[in-house]
């Protein structure tokens, strides 16, 4: 009889990445609790999701990128929310998603809601939207669609939708990270609270995670390991040093309508011309529990050393409190319920995700970093081909080649 192969894997890093590594890992065909020891290693003090994961959008769409990863992951959220019933645990639904163009009102100091301490950087998230492959609908000259009521038709320049009906989705991020978590841990992978300080290994092959205890920083611990992911968004480079991975700091708020105020399911990517000849481009999505998220553009302030201690500008956020409320009346008169900064992880030598085996650095070193603004739309794809990388020794998907990590290695 085949001896069976004893797997100890570490995931570094609770965010949306490494809890979709660990739900797809724990759901594989050849998992079982008697050969594999699965755990997520996380640094936050505050539990998973603390990052960009907690505090991102949510947006999933057929239109984003890259190909590769976008054509597994869209049909793997589909299949996710139908088996856990994702529409009630995660907010999963798909949306009315449309590029808004107009004028907007003086309302406060509108300011240019990019945070103190660095410039201006594109999200990029339109890239992968082609404007030419869509046929504007039309409620008006303007194109508003009819239930796309809050905001200001007098203020609108132009609406295009820029997908089908079927074409983007959403979820709540947060609720979706530690679902994936929740759901992982049924089939017995545990969550230790630690900081990540090395991967080891002998003769290149990895033999464990060395990381700095949660509950005691003087204590440093190892985890046996025989295979390890790296999904640690922006603190990747902490692990690996060699991965070119740098960070835009994105704020974003939460907004509340006033009782007996729905908000139509719409995510709009904006166009605002402000008073004074300003200009500004938030992002606004309306979630199914009636709260409004909306972010600003990046910028490249300074990455923090923990999760826990990233900074939060103020000013950033009003600006885009004020920005949004100079379109909508609904949005104006709401309530504010959370200002917020988070850091996305970007590859410094484009393209990215990094995905896929290290083997450059040590046999059974996986990296899966790097998705920007796309983590949560990206993840499901992601997890399947590294859960099928690690079980199987292969990937069941297209090529893969110009994500894995030897082409940023």
């Amino acid at each position: 009889m085949d001896k069976v192969e004893q797997r100890n894997i570490v995931i570094i890093g609770g965010g949306i990445i490494g809890c979709s590594v660990a739900y797809y890992l724990s759901r594989h065909p050849s998992y079982s609790t008697s050969t594999t020891d699965i755990i997520v290693l996380e640094a936050s003090a505050n539990g998973v999701a603390q990052g960009a994961s907690g505090k991102a959008g949510g947006l999933v769409a057929k239109w984003a990128y890259p190909r590769e990863i976008v054509d597994i992951s869209f049909p793997e959220h589909v299949k996710l929310a139908e088996e856990h019933n994702g529409a009630e645990r995660w907010g999963w639904r798909f949306v009315g998603c449309g590029s808004w163009e107009g004028e907007g009102e003086a309302f406060g100091e509108s300011g240019s809601s990019v945070g103190k301490g660095g410039k201006r950087k594109s999200l990029e998230k339109t890239l992968g939207f082609d404007a030419s492959a869509v046929a504007p609908e039309s409620r008006a000259a303007k194109g508003l669609p009819d239930d796309l009521n809050w905001v200001k038709e007098e203020l609108t320049t132009s609406y295009s939708p820029m997908s089908g009906p079927d074409g983007t989705a959403q979820v709540h991020p947060y609720l979706f990270t530690t679902s994936m978590l929740d759901l992982a841990k049924e089939q017995g992978v545990q969550l230790v609270e630690g900081t990540a300080v090395s991967v080891e290994q002998v003769n290149r092959r990895v033999t464990g995670v060395t990381y700095r205890d949660r509950s005691d920083s003087n204590c440093i611990k190892t985890l046996p390991a025989t295979h390890v992911v790296l999904s640690a968004g922006a603190w990747s480079p902490s692990i690996i040093p060699s991965l070119p991975i740098a960070a835009t700091r994105a704020h974003s708020v939460t907004i509340h309508p006033k009782a007996g105020v729905t908000i139509s399911p719409y995510v709009l990517f904006t166009e605002i011309l402000l008073p004074h000849s300003l200009s500004a481009s938030p992002e606004i999505y309306a979630r199914p529990d009636n709260e409004v998220y909306v972010c600003g553009p990046g910028d490249d302030s300074t990455l923090p050393g923990n999760v826990d201690d990233v900074e939060i500008d103020l000013a950033a956020c009003q600006s885009i409190i004020n920005q949004v409320g100079s379109i909508s009346q609904e949005l104006r008169e709401g309530a504010v319920d959370k200002r917020q900064a988070c850091f996305l992880p970007v590859v410094r030598t484009g393209g990215g995700p990094i995905i896929g085996e290290a083997e450059k650095i040590a046999k059974g070193l996986y990296i899966a970093t790097g998705h920007t603004c796309w983590g949560i739309c990206n993840a499901p794809g992601t997890a399947k081909v590294i859960a099928g990388l690690i079980m199987e020794r292969k990937a069941r998907s297209r090529n893969l080649t110009k994500l894995a990590p030897s082409r940023f290695l």
